[in-house]
C-alpha cells in the first residue's frame, strides 16, 4: 500500500485486478468451452475405427496361426482337409484356414464380413468400407510353409482415414 499526498489530506491508492472468485469463474467457462468445442475439432472415430480393424488384423493372425498348428498336429496339411476347432469344422489348403472357413474362428463385434468376400471384414460404422477392412486371404498358400496373407486397409491413398 503507497500513501500519496495530496494537498493535507492523505489517499490510499486501491491496486486494480481481478479477484480470485472471478479468474475461477473464467477458468471454468474456459473448461466448459474447451470439453464441448474440442470434439468437434479433434475428432478421433476414424483412429479409433483404424485401431479395431488392426486389432481384428491381429485376431485373424492369432485363430490362422491356431488352426495351422492343430492342423499339424493332426497332420492335415494337404492341400485339402479340415479340422474341428470349438465344434465348428474348419476347411484347410495346406493345414491353413480356408477363406471360407475362417469367420468360423473369429468373435467379432465391431467388424462384419463383406458379403461374396469370404475372409474380408470390414467396420459396421465405416464411412467408406473400401478403405476400413481387415482381409485374409488363403489363395496365394501352395504349402504348409507359405502364410496365407493377413492385410488392413485403414485409409486410402490419400490419407484418409477409416
Amino acid at each position: 500500500m503507497r500513501l500519496s499526498t495530496i494537498g493535507n489530506t492523505q489517499q490510499m491508492d486501491k491496486q486494480q485486478g481481478f479477484t480470485l472468485i472471478e479468474l475461477v469463474v473464467v477458468i471454468v467457462i474456459i473448461g466448459i468451452l474447451a470439453v464441448t468445442a474440442a470434439p468437434k475439432f479433434i475428432d478421433l472415430t476414424s483412429d479409433a475405427k483404424a485401431s479395431v480393424v488392426e486389432a481384428v488384423k491381429g485376431s485373424i493372425n492369432s485363430a490362422a496361426d491356431m488352426a495351422h498348428a492343430k492342423a499339424l498336429v493332426a497332420g492335415e496339411t494337404a492341400s485339402t482337409g479340415a479340422v474341428s476347432v470349438a465344434g465348428a469344422s474348419i476347411g484347410l489348403v495346406y493345414g491353413w484356414p480356408d477363406n471360407d472357413s475362417i469367420a468360423s474362428l473369429l468373435v467379432l463385434e465391431d467388424m462384419t464380413q463383406v458379403s461374396g468376400s469370404n475372409g474380408t471384414f470390414e467396420h459396421k460404422d465405416a464411412v467408406d468400407g473400401d478403405k476400413c477392412r481387415a482381409i485374409y486371404d488363403a489363395s496365394g498358400v501352395s504349402n504348409a510353409e507359405t502364410r496365407p496373407s493377413i492385410t488392413s486397409i485403414t485409409s486410402d491413398p490419400s490419407g484418409n482415414a477409416c
